[in-house]
């Protein structure tokens, strides 16, 4: 970006992902502001800009990853200062959005507890939200300030067409019914087939498959989902997929949430390869010659350039969205 369109523009950073939210920088070619962010004695945060934002266009990175609670605090205690610093727009770039499973209620006297983060962030002082691939579209919904959902659908096709998944021999595999619109997508993009696995949790971060749907056998299958937290459910789909006669199996997901046991059950399943973006920082106890990490920066850079020279966002995916018409 030149000099005339960063005019105004700071990028701030809390501690949850400073690799991306550096790389973001590096990609819109502007220095990540300066901030402190501390604790007092007794463990709440403590927060300070050090440099003036005043009438300033901010965009705080803070994915509210694992630890959720505490990063998501931490996002909360940066836009109160924003906003009292007198920043012109406050711009929450969430690539990760936590509490994102409970938004709704299926049983009595559960909470929402996306509604309530959605409600937290706004009174906090965001004016815009810039997310990846929220787990349910509709949380969209819950915010009463504008909201833009990058897919990372482009991202993850484009590392599959360069790799010649391709064609008829290639299906394309949902591991429940919510992700066939994204599967879909995914499999026109690649002229593939489509598969879906129909499956019931039983209790929460268990999984049950019920049914596959679709023709597996000898082709080269490509899971798709937004995030893997324990791999139940990944895994669970490689295994069926497995006993289907798959003669290859490749899982592409966005966020690589992968808690407690999840890194052992994916070396042990019969994936060959785990493709992951980088929403989420992978510390060395989580990396693996099985997974790979695609970089969400450049597109995320490219949204808030646009989002700051007041341009269209939805047309950065003219091109993927364009080629699933023909």
């Amino acid at each position: 970006m030149s000099a005339e369109d960063t005019d105004g523009l700071r990028i701030l950073s809390g501690n949850a992902n400073r690799p991306l939210s550096q790389a973001i920088a590096d990609c819109l070619g502007v220095p990540l502001s300066s901030m402190g962010i501390g604790r007092f004695a007794d463990g709440e945060i403590r927060v300070r800009i050090e440099e003036s934002v005043r009438g300033a266009d901010v965009f705080i990175i803070q994915p509210t990853c694992p630890p959720t609670s505490e990063t998501i605090m931490e996002l909360l205690v940066i836009l109160d200062a924003l906003k009292r610093a007198s920043a012109k727009r406050v711009t929450a770039v969430i690539p990760y959005y936590g509490y994102a499973r409970q938004e709704k209620k299926i049983k009595p006297r559960e909470p929402i507890s996306a509604k309530l983060v959605a409600d937290l962030i706004s009174v906090a002082g965001a004016d815009r939200i810039l997310t990846v691939d929220l787990h349910v579209q509709s949380i969209q919904g819950f915010f009463d300030i504008p909201v833009d959902h990058i897919p990372a659908g482009p991202i993850l096709a484009d590392d599959i067409i360069a790799r010649c998944f391709t064609g008829p021999d290639i299906v394309v595999v949902s591991p429940d019914v919510g992700g066939v619109g994204t599967a879909k997508a995914l499999a026109d993009r690649i002229s593939a087939s489509l598969a879906i696995i129909a499956k019931r949790r039983p209790e929460p971060n268990l999984v049950e498959v019920i049914q596959v749907i679709g023709e597996l056998e000898g082709r080269t299958a490509i899971i798709v989902d937004d995030m893997i937290d324990t791999a139940g459910s990944i895994v669970s789909a490689a295994e069926m997929i497995a006993q289907r006669g798959a003669s290859d199996i490749y899982a592409y997901a966005t966020h690589a949430v992968l808690s407690g046991n999840a890194i052992d059950r994916l070396a042990a399943s019969p994936t060959k390869e785990v493709v992951v973006t980088d929403t989420i920082p992978l510390p060395k106890e989580k990396r693996s010659d099985k997974i790979r990490v695609l970089s969400v920066a450049p597109i995320l850079a490219e949204a808030i350039k646009r989002v700051h020279g007041d341009i269209s966002v939805s047309t950065i995916f003219d091109r993927y969205w364009d080629d699933d018409k023909k």
